[in-house]
């Protein structure tokens, strides 16, 4: 009799050899007679780039060769408009832009030989703040372009000043939340070089190798079958492995050179050679009646794209769609604008722009509440989006709307009761020191599942049964990327329970463009949804063939979600996501009023998983995600001046150590299905970091009485409040 493996602590294979040091990671690939490149980086903001000259440093004994724009095939790429140039041409546009590469014997060889390179450019105007660069008059970041606005998307619904008119109660504020480092285990690394059959391997790791692959091959004038990328495991990714990086820059040279080039990034390099979060200047206007009903709320919501548009039209897009946090609001005007400065590029980060408007709607529900006087948790509860309400953008929610059990499960754990018909907590306990003040705070949110607003969603996945009698092994390929979530045991189990044979049998590979299908990107928080449906249905069809045909048997199967469909241009409506995840949390915090530090004692948290696949898992997910919060709330925030990164390093960009971690983290999963997923399933992975800020803030405001409107919350940022 088969045993189940769906809702198990399935340890994952890959743990042993991570924590005995036994896992390859990009760094660690070599090849014999392999070269050894390094970038030069541009150290302007903004500047027009007249001439590389490279000669001394070509002169350089050990030197192979040195690349420069002109060596490019096609000198542009980008995840969704390709506005950058692998290798800068014409102009520079933010610190840290790649002017040339080195190629050489030694890695040492090809240091010493960038000192001898020469750059003749000339500085031009800057532009370093989103809402200066939407102004007429600033400098163009390109100059190609009339404005820098990348792009503007909004929504409108029902009568605004009406919906303000009736409010007894209107709170409003501005927000901040600056640019992020994903600071991932492992800097960027990896090898390239000409296979057997010509093709040029790029051996990395990544988010999504079938796009790298796309963006290599275009960038090098290459069909895209010329083009083959192998994926390591990866010490972490967080969305800044979802752009490419070195990957380019690698497969040049091997093509140029017909030798093996290895490129290892120093931390420094990888702080300046990926994209950030986007830092958003969010102004909201919210209303309520004073029996605790949301009237209307108006939200503008500016986000610093950086140099190149990555990924910020869409996630600005996204938070349009969730500013309003998932509460129902009869009157709705909500701007969003990605802006081009000379910053870093802003890209894709845990949240994908829910992490920004969740912080600004939940200090504005927890503002409201304040006001009113009214419980946090009652006040949200009466305005809350359930099953086949209509979301912001006119549109029925999916089913599967999980939000209430999530928060019933996190305020009866953190001590609120139902007193009749509404919800009251207990006060907390006191501390033993007066300098001490102790508080806890409340928050919830939603986040998109998959890909959006119309863009194609998909994961192809191929089964393998093997076997005479009874199937001996099951061998599942999927493009998907494994990045540390722990993606490949999830499938493995839903394959596992698919077929009814024990998950030792499954073996998922996933490595290899030239041998998997294309599954996405690992982002979203999609995969366990997306391919672990395509798993299952490839499984269904492999079973077919595996009754009626002879052994072994193969089925190929392409799982399409419900389509989505973009803003209308007159009210924004539109059908945005196929799948939400929802979740609640508490926090308790203390606060040192002497030196404003704030521990975090204890955290609280709800998720609706759809149905649990892996419990092991998942709570390594709510862990993480959580630290990742802790420090976006209380330390985190790159740093630019000007353009100029003044936090280049771990010494200057604090994250959080296990010395920070909170003294207790109570994961609770609520399984309120969803008709997409495997067994209902959904994603999990970014809800916890985007949750977690506004619940510490709202603790941090229940210990001192003080709001804080910027993140994040530092104790030199205390002591000044608290003058």
């Amino acid at each position: 009799m088969h045993r189940r493996t769906i809702g198990q602590p399935i340890r994952r294979p890959d743990a042993p050899p991570k924590v005995t040091g036994k896992t390859v990671y990009p760094a660690d690939l070599t090849m014999e007679g392999m070269l050894h490149m390094k970038v030069l980086w541009s150290n302007r903001p903004h500047a027009r780039l007249f001439r590389i000259d490279a000669s001394d440093a070509l002169a350089l004994p050990g030197v192979v060769a040195v690349f420069t724009a002109a060596d490019v095939p096609v000198n542009e790429f980008g995840i969704a408009e390709m506005d950058e140039h692998v290798l800068a041409e014409g102009q520079i546009r933010f610190v840290g832009e790649p002017l040339a590469l080195v190629v050489a014997e030694s890695e040492e060889t090809a240091l010493a030989a960038l000192e001898l390179i020469e750059v003749d450019c000339q500085d031009l105007p800057g532009v370093f703040d989103p809402r200066q660069a939407m102004q007429e008059n600033a400098p163009l970041v390109h100059e190609e372009r009339d404005s820098n606005v990348i792009g503007h998307w909004f929504v409108r619904r029902g009568d605004l000043e009406a919906g303000f008119a009736a409010s007894d109660v209107i709170v409003e504020a501005d927000y901040f939340l600056p640019h992020t480092e994903h600071a991932f285990l492992q800097p960027e690394a990896g090898l390239s070089y000409i296979d057997d059959q010509g093709r040029v391997v790029v051996h990395t790791t990544g988010q999504w190798a079938h796009d790298d692959q796309h963006q290599i091959a275009h960038a090098l004038g290459l069909p895209d079958e010329q083009v083959r990328v192998i994926y390591t495991l990866a010490g972490g990714a967080f969305g800044g492995r979802e752009d490419v990086s070195l990957q380019i820059l690698l497969a040049l040279a091997a093509l140029r050179l017909r030798r093996p080039v290895r490129m290892v990034w120093t931390r420094g390099e990888s702080f300046r050679g990926h994209h950030k979060r986007h830092p958003f200047h969010m102004h909201y206007r919210t209303g309520a009646t004073c029996d605790g009903k949301l009237t209307a709320m108006e939200a503008q919501l500016v986000a610093d794209g950086g140099a190149y548009a990555s990924t910020s039209g869409a996630v600005v897009r996204t938070a349009v769609s969730l500013a309003t946090g998932p509460y129902h609001v009869p009157a709705l005007r909500v701007d969003g604008w990605a802006v081009y400065t000379n910053n870093m590029d802003a890209g894709a980060m845990r949240g994908f722009g829910a992490s920004q408007v969740t912080f600004a709607s939940e200090m504005q529900m927890a503002k409201l509440a304040q006001a009113l006087s009214l419980d946090p948790v009652e006040f949200r509860m009466r305005n809350i989006l359930r099953e086949g309400d209509i979301g912001p953008t006119h549109s029925v929610l999916p089913p599967g709307v999980g939000l209430e059990a999530a928060m019933v499960a996190a305020a009866e754990a953190a001590g609120w009761q139902r007193q009749g018909d509404h919800w009251m907590r207990s006060q907390p306990s006191t501390t033993k020191h007066s300098f001490l003040r102790r508080g806890i705070g409340f928050a919830c949110g939603w986040k998109n599942i998959g890909y959006s607003f119309g863009f194609p969603e998909q994961s192809t996945v191929v089964a393998e049964l093997h076997g005479k009698a009874e199937i001996e092994q099951a061998v599942i390929k999927a493009g998907v990327a494994e990045v540390g979530q722990g993606v490949l045991t999830v499938l493995a189990q839903i394959a596992a329970d698919a077929l009814k044979v024990p998950v030792e049998r499954v073996t998922v590979i996933n490595d290899d463009t030239a041998i998997v299908p294309n599954a996405g990107s690992s982002s979203a928080s999609r995969q366990t949804l997306v391919s672990g449906r395509a798993v299952y249905e490839a499984c269904q069809v492999a079973l077919e063939q595996w009754r009626d045909e002879e052994r072994p048997a193969v089925g190929r199967y392409q799982y399409l979600p419900p389509r989505t469909t973009l803003f209308d241009p007159e009210t924004g409506e539109c059908f945005p996501h196929f799948s939400y995840a929802y979740g609640a949390h508490v926090a308790e915090v203390k606060v040192d009023m002497e030196t404003g530090e704030v521990h975090l004692v204890r955290v609280i948290a709800a998720h609706d998983v759809g149905r649990l696949i892996n419990r092991l898992a998942a709570e390594g997910q709510v862990e993480g995600g959580i630290s990742m919060g802790q420090g976006y709330a209380l330390m985190e925030e790159f740093i630019q001046q000007d353009g100029t990164i003044l936090t280049g390093s771990l010494h200057d960009y604090l994250v959080p150590t296990i010395l920070d971690a909170p003294e207790e983290i109570v994961p609770l999963f609520i399984e309120v299905p969803d008709s997409e997923g495997p067994w209902g399933a959904k994603g999990l992975g970014e809800m916890p970091t985007l949750i977690l800020p506004p619940a510490i803030a709202a603790a941090i405001h229940d210990a001192t009485g003080v709001w804080f409107d910027r993140l994040p919350i530092t104790p030199e940022r205390v002591v000044m409040a608290l003058g």
